[in-house]
């Protein structure tokens, strides 16, 4: 995939219609940079609209042996050079279904309590390639309610790990704690193509241990036809009960 190519959908699935202000946020997470210790991870403010870093932690070149003017300056094309071409169409893959889970599933009012994890692999100036965890969490809202900058925290882990591509929504609850709302990995898909994309829907919501009743709240069907749908997946499965199937999805850590 050309660098280019990676631009144009990016963008696409980062459209915004504004230009939000930033000026509070970075002064903040500056101030808070100068008192952190060196570590494995670092994080940046991105700007999905520029496609620019709008500021970068000092631990950046303690994790990737990278220059961070070099980075501010070249901005998120340079980033995504250094990112093994194997990740890259599954990455963006991720990015657009969080992007549609978002919009679609979460209502604006929830949106600035989400939080994003994805990973992929990244060269680091000795040539290298590590695994990175990023964990975004946004700052800034467009006139559509789209996140368009955030709060990224990256953690590298090495590269004898093998780690496949996945991706995550949390949204924070009234207890103030995080709640899985989304997980997919895409660089397995253990279930058959012959699932639905309802059905698929179905079986995210079940591994997350939610009842028919409220799958089909969130689904705007009823309880009786999400009934109906997983019994139509564990036939087309050949599975005997739900408890089967999300215990084998569980144990895999995958999801279709």
């Amino acid at each position: 995939m050309t660098n280019t190519r990676i631009k144009d959908v990016y963008k696409e699935i980062f459209k915004s219609h504004d230009n939000p202000s930033l000026e509070s946020h970075i002064e903040k997470i500056i101030e808070l940079d100068a008192y952190l210790p060196y570590s494995s991870t670092f994080f940046c403010i991105t700007n999905t609209q520029d496609l620019k870093f709008e500021y970068i932690s000092k631990n950046f070149k303690a994790c990737t042996g990278l220059d961070d003017a070099d980075m501010r300056l070249k901005g998120m094309r340079y980033f995504w050079s250094r990112m093994h071409p194997d990740d890259l169409e599954l990455w963006l893959q991720a990015l657009n279904e969080l992007m549609n889970f978002t919009l679609s599933e979460i209502s604006v009012a929830d949106r600035s309590k989400m939080s994003y994890t994805w990973n992929y692999r990244f060269m680091t100036s000795g040539g290298e390639y590590v695994n990175m965890v990023q964990n975004t969490t946004p700052l800034e809202f467009d006139s559509h309610n789209k996140p368009v900058v955030g709060l990224a925290h990256y953690t590298v882990l090495p590269s004898a790990i093998e780690m496949q591509i996945c991706a995550s929504a949390k949204l924070l609850n009234e207890n103030k704690e995080y709640e899985t709302v989304y997980f997919n990995n895409f660089s397995q898909k253990l279930l058959s193509s012959g699932i639905s994309n309802r059905e698929r829907d179905i079986i995210r919501l079940l591994v997350l241990n939610y009842s028919s009743k409220v799958i089909g709240e969130k689904l705007n069907i009823s309880s009786n036809t999400v009934d109906t749908h997983r019994r139509n997946i564990l036939k087309k499965l050949n599975i005997a009960s739900t408890g089967e199937l999300v215990g084998m999805l569980k144990l895999n850590k995958n999801l279709i």
